[in-house]
């Protein structure tokens, strides 16, 4: 063996020594960087700290093997680089190695079954079926999310904000009326598709008091971006008391006035199936929606004529700062005409 092959053989020993202690180093930043960085908000349910654990374990397995790859590209890139005057040469005939070749198709089949096990274990454990669940019915439309309740007797009713009890487990049956949307609190950590024409299941159990956004994180048309509601975990007994006062308003809201009996309740109208809360802020109801105006501006002076058509005709006058097309136009039809006149009647009253 030569003296020129010796030093050749040194230097590629001394360039992998080189190359393993920077690849170890850069490992162990990338690891550590990434494992202190806060990715999502706080824990808001029991099964978010699964997840986040999946994830860490993601980070830690996914880090190394992207800083080795990288710091295998940019040598390459420096050490086998064209120099002046090798324009026109090819570059030396190389056969392949084998073994080279078994162990990088081995060790990252490995390393995906392993992490797709684990996954798939920690996924259904957070999906199983718990005692004493709540159900509700989660229905997203172009743009809003209506939830869904049972009182005692069994009636459903409707809320345009999401309330659930913490420390209860949740089982949340997911719809849509219209396109894909997908239902997402992100303190939850958990999300699933709403299909139309298919009922998707979701599980979790609130363990963290306090208000969260519910978002839809599948792209639905032009008010994807503001198809935004509330999330609010309570207390069991606050809850309790949430759904008696939300059913006893759906029982006086519903329908129209007959021989002997009450007319319908504006705000009742307002807050319940049709979803004008989810998507419109109005101060007098307590809602919040960002997907519409915020009635109390654009409403403030107008007549009920104006308001009427605004229901029924939403293209007919469009408020700075919104596109046409985001507000459904089949609300005189869903109305019935004293629904229609107590919920205009309602609105030109909070907002005079």
């Amino acid at each position: 063996m030569g003296s020129e092959e010796i030093t050749a053989g040194e230097e590629s020993r001394s360039h992998f020594k080189q190359l393993l202690a920077i690849g170890l180093i850069a490992s162990v930043l990338g690891v550590a960087l990434g494992l202190l960085i806060d990715w999502f908000p706080p824990q808001g349910s029991t099964q978010a700290e699964t997840v986040d654990t999946v994830w860490d374990v993601l980070i830690i397995a996914s880090v190394p093997v992207f800083v080795l790859v990288m710091t295998v590209v940019l040598y390459c890139v420096w050490r086998y680089r064209m120099k002046p005057g090798e324009e026109l040469k090819d570059g030396p005939p190389i056969h392949g190695n084998t073994r080279l070749e078994i162990i990088w198709t081995a060790i990252p089949a490995i390393l995906l079954v392993g992490l797709c096990s684990y996954s798939y274990v920690a996924l259904t454990d957070i999906e199983e079926a718990q005692a004493n669940e709540l159900r509700v019915r989660v229905v997203g439309e172009q743009f809003t999310w209506t939830f869904y309740y049972r009182d005692e007797s069994g009636e459903e009713f409707s809320s345009p904000q999401l309330y659930v009890p913490k420390d209860r487990p949740v089982h949340f049956t997911v719809q849509s009326l219209d396109v894909i949307h997908d239902f997402w609190v992100p303190a939850f950590r958990m999300k699933i598709d709403a299909v139309p024409g298919i009922d998707t299941e979701l599980r979790i159990t609130p363990r963290r008091a306090g208000v969260y956004p519910v978002i839809c994180a599948e792209l639905c048309g032009l008010g994807h971006s503001v198809m935004r509601q509330s999330a609010h975990v309570v207390e069991q007994a606050e809850f309790d008391d949430w759904v008696q006062e939300r059913a006893a308003a759906a029982a006086e809201g519903g329908g129209g006035e007959e021989a002997g009996g009450e007319a319908p309740d504006g705000e009742a109208i307002f807050t319940g199936d049709l979803g004008c809360g989810g998507c419109h802020a109005l101060a007098d109801a307590g809602t919040t929606g960002g997907t519409g105006p915020d009635l109390d501006e654009n409403l403030a002076g107008r007549d009920e004529a104006y308001i009427e058509e605004s229901i029924v005709d939403p293209s007919a006058e469009i408020a700075d700062g919104f596109q046409d097309g985001i507000m459904p136009t089949n609300f005189g039809d869903r109305l019935e005409p004293a629904q229609l006149d107590a919920l205009v009647k309602y609105l030109a009253e909070v907002t005079d």
